[in-house]
């Protein structure tokens, strides 16, 4: 059963692409139409690669791991920080750190670094900082938290890595290749599908267009969140009724 409908998406403008003369040959068997020096993206196609994008997506959620979304375009950042917040996944909104994957330890100890400014400046008794340095804490504190602090709570590489415009996001897309993880994109007209996993073919640039595909996304993600949570409570219900049978075992060997 798809997750979303052709007049959803045709509501949402996820059909408009680029200029014809901007467009990627690779993007040819997703492209219904020209009109107007425009390209249009087949919508049914755009269904199919969503539901197959979601359901890989919710089984990563149902399994405990984690995502990162990326979106550093200015039209892209609401829909795609309120999302992975709704969701509690790592996002990047601000601007691609170079090796935020290829060097992840470096990023953690920046991010560790981040915590013990923030310790500072919390502790009133702190001896040795005077005004000037506790200014300069506050500032470099506030640089590390607008580009890692989406990410503070990311202790080890995500498992996969959604990205809106795979074009301005190129560095994250090569990082994530060489480390193989999978990706996961929303991919326009003027963009390389190929360089995706699972690419959905859609309008990168309008916000509407975005916000529709990932609330889509996010319903994926939260279903695989919601059976892992019901996974957990049945393995703590069943716990003691184990204990509970093995006593009984205990206690009739003995008898």
């Amino acid at each position: 059963m798809a997750r979303t409908n052709y007049q959803d998406l045709l509501e949402a403008g996820v059909h408009f692409g680029h200029l014809k003369r901007k467009w990627n040959p690779n993007m040819a068997p997703y492209i219904f139409m020209e009109r107007n020096g425009i390209h249009v993206i087949d919508l049914h196609k755009t269904v199919a690669k969503l539901d197959e994008a979601c359901n890989a997506l919710k089984q990563i959620a149902a399994s405990g791991k984690k995502v990162m979304f990326v979106a550093t375009k200015k039209q892209a950042r609401e829909a795609i920080s309120s999302a992975a917040e709704s969701m509690d996944m790592p996002f990047v909104t601000e601007r691609w750190t170079g090796g935020m994957l290829t060097n992840f330890v470096t990023i953690r100890k920046a991010i560790r670094k981040m915590s013990q400014i923030e310790k500072v400046l919390n502790d009133p008794e702190a001896t040795g900082v005077n005004k000037k340095e506790r200014l300069l804490l506050k500032r470099q504190k506030e640089k590390l938290e607008k580009n890692l602090g989406s990410i503070s709570e990311l202790n080890r590489l995500p498992a996969a890595l959604f990205i809106v415009d795979v074009k301005k996001e190129h560095i994250a897309v090569k990082e994530a290749k060489r480390l193989n993880i999978p990706t996961f994109a929303i991919v326009d007209t003027n963009s390389d599908p190929k360089l995706i996993d699972f690419p959905i073919p859609a309008n990168d640039d309008a916000a509407k267009s975005i916000a529709k595909i990932m609330e889509i996304v996010s319903g994926a993600v939260n279903e695989g969140l919601s059976e892992r949570k019901a996974t957990k409570e049945k393995k703590v219900e069943a716990k003691p009724k184990a204990e509970e049978v093995a006593a009984e075992t205990k206690e009739e060997a003995k008898a």
